[in-house]
């Protein structure tokens, strides 16, 4: 299930990239399945992927705010 951005923002730098790991190897199963013609919810490959854009913006912003 995906967070919201607030509880992203809780987690630390491993834990959010951990989290984007997990979700970027959901989404390639995902990916499969709906090559197969076997995804049920085709909304959560979308929502996978925006999750990840979300973590990483997340990341983005830690490193930058680490380095000033």
């Amino acid at each position: 299930m995906s967070k919201s951005t607030k509880e992203l923002r809780e987690l630390n730098v491993d834990e959010l990239a951990a989290r984007r790991r997990e979700l970027k190897e959901e989404a390639l199963l995902l990916r499969v399945q709906k090559e197969a013609g076997q995804l049920e919810n085709p909304s959560r490959l979308r929502q996978a992927r925006r999750e990840v854009a979300k973590i990483e913006t997340l990341l983005s912003e830690k490193r930058n705010a680490a380095q000033a």
